[in-house]
């Protein structure tokens, strides 16, 4: 049965790699005289005009969103006359989500994918999350609206998805192991990374991302955003969640049981297996990427995150386990501090160090309390952007 899919934030790696996926095995359906698995009916992205354009000839989409006027601008001037509707602005990206697709590629970065997969969410939708802020900032709103419609969540992170594909019978398990690369910078010295560079920090040692998770996985902010992730979408404490780092990034990570056992899921360095998985859930797709070959790989290490020297995940920790919205003011500090690192305002240690400090401020005074709506989750954002702000000032080189 063909499907019909929207891509949110299809110019990006997520996105790339789900077009990549759902070409594949279009071709291969249609070679054996079979439905493509997939149409593809809406696509959104932000600033980038030129890929969103050439996108729009290669998949012919009923739609395309973008959330920059000037990009969408471009995007609407390009596809005049192709009967391709263009949305412009960040109402658009909400549009493309309560377009009535059966399935949602949730694959914005950062806080501004909570709204329109919240969109998505709200009408039943099967939503394939990749953006992990939807659970960070808004984990509880998100899930119960998601259950009141009737939506299908299905972890697309691939240490989510990697959890998801070994969990059987969640009351036999002990707990979840996350595992981590350690990014760029794992065995530098503490010299080494006071003096880190932007260039050096996204310069991932196994995976192809987004400068801004290539940062979070340089300071393990990545780890604990997901950690707080896995928490909700598998309803575990805190403490019952490590976090164990894999330099080979061979084992996405575990599941351990009370009996001793623990399962984990292997594979190459892809984000095309768990895009093809929860594309074809609950069967799999065939798919040609790279087969992983343990003979050759060797070796496979691991050792325990280093907390001194990347204090983030342990912010994160802290923040899961205080008010309501201090993992929202969390991420939205992060955003500030790491957008600020890029710009070569602060240095890559400060990331940490403003995120930190705006938890403390977001405390005192009192901003971080329930989230019972969308406004709310808005308004903590906002907070924790306007704290961070103020902190990145302060220490602007």
């Amino acid at each position: 049965m063909t499907r019909s899919l929207a891509i949110l934030g299809a110019t990006g790696s997520i996105g790339a790699s789900t077009l990549a996926v759902v070409e594949e095995v279009n071709t291969r359906a249609a070679a054996r005289g079979e439905p493509v698995p997939f149409t593809v009916d809406s696509l959104t992205a932000n600033t980038d005009a030129t890929a969103m354009i050439a996108l729009a000839g290669q998949w012919r989409p009923a739609f395309v969103a973008m959330a920059d006027p000037l990009a969408g601008a471009q995007v609407r001037e390009a596809l005049a006359g192709s009967g391709i509707e263009v949305g412009i602005g960040p109402g658009a990206c909400d549009a493309a989500a309560a377009r009535p697709t059966d399935v949602v590629m949730a694959a914005v970065v950062g806080a501004a994918g909570l709204a329109p997969t919240l969109v998505a969410a709200r009408r039943g939708a099967t939503v394939l999350l990749a953006n992990k802020e939807c659970l960070v900032c808004a984990g509880p709103l998100f899930l119960a609206e998601a259950r009141k419609a009737g939506a299908t969540i299905l972890p697309t992170d691939s240490e989510h998805n990697a959890i998801f594909q070994v969990l059987g019978d969640p009351a036999q398990v002990e707990k979840l192991i996350l595992t981590a690369s350690g990014g760029p910078f794992r065995t530098a010295s503490a010299d080494q990374i006071a003096a880190a560079t932007p260039e050096q920090a996204v310069a991932h040692p196994n995976w192809s991302m987004g400068r801004k998770i290539s940062v979070d996985s340089a300071t393990l902010m990545n780890k604990g955003l997901e950690l707080i992730e896995a928490a909700l979408l598998f309803d575990m404490p805190e403490e019952r969640i490590e976090v164990l780092v894999h330099p080979q990034s061979v084992i996405h990570s575990l599941v351990a049981y009370r009996d001793g056992t623990q399962l984990a899921q292997l594979g190459c360095a892809d984000m095309r297996i768990p895009i093809a998985h929860v594309l074809a859930w609950p069967s799999r797709f065939e798919t040609s990427v790279q087969r992983l070959d343990l003979a050759a790989v060797g070796q496979l290490t691991f050792e325990a995150p280093d907390h001194a020297r990347f204090p983030a995940l342990g912010l994160a920790r802290a923040a899961l386990r205080g008010p309501p919205a201090a993992p929202t003011v969390l991420n939205a500090a992060n955003e500030v501090a790491v957008e600020s690192f890029l710009a070569r305002n602060v240095g890559f240690p400060e990331i940490a160090a403003i995120v930190a400090e705006t938890l403390t401020q977001a405390s005192r005074r009192g901003l971080d309390g329930a989230l019972a709506s969308l406004d709310d989750v808005m308004a903590a954002d906002a907070a924790g952007r306007a704290l961070a702000r103020e902190e990145v000032a302060r220490r602007a080189r």
